[in-house]
């Protein structure tokens, strides 16, 4: 009896080990927000759906945009290399927002009931272990017209 516990046992924790679930999107809210003295854009990405705004204190109208299939998927695979414990701790590769070289950014996810948030960063060069994701989150604002 004790050999089939154990034997039960190891494999369980054994694929457990092995396989980590993959990171539900459905229910996770995104949000990128860039700021400087004379720009400002949010895009809040929630289930396919993502809600651009370009002005501070709503003088410029929202958009909201459906994702398409495949930057829906390839938002999911970067998004599923991401270690969400560690985006507070991420180094930022430039410091161009000091001397207003750049606007400053911040990625917000809210997953499971938990908030991450990175330090912030210099739009457009947003720390290595997120670059694609925030690349990709990015790009959605250039697909207004589609």
């Amino acid at each position: 009896m004790k050999s089939i516990t154990l034997i039960l046992l190891s494999l369980f924790l054994g694929k457990s080990c092995s396989q980590e679930a993959p990171k539900d999107i459905a229910n996770t809210v995104i949000q990128y927000t860039a700021t400087s003295r004379g720009y400002y854009i949010q895009i809040v990405v929630v289930n396919q759906k993502a809600t651009i705004s370009r002005g501070r204190e709503n003088k410029k109208p929202t958009e909201e945009i459906t994702i398409s299939k495949s930057d829906w998927n390839a938002l999911i695979a970067e998004f599923q290399k991401i270690t969400l414990e560690d985006l507070p701790t991420l180094k930022d590769p430039t410091q161009k927002r000091f001397y207003d070289g750049a606007a400053i950014a911040n990625l917000k996810i809210r997953y499971q009931g938990k908030n991450y948030e990175t330090v912030d960063f210099d739009h457009g060069f947003p720390p290595t272990a997120i670059e694609k994701f925030v690349q990709k989150i990015v790009s959605l604002d250039t697909q207004q017209g589609e």
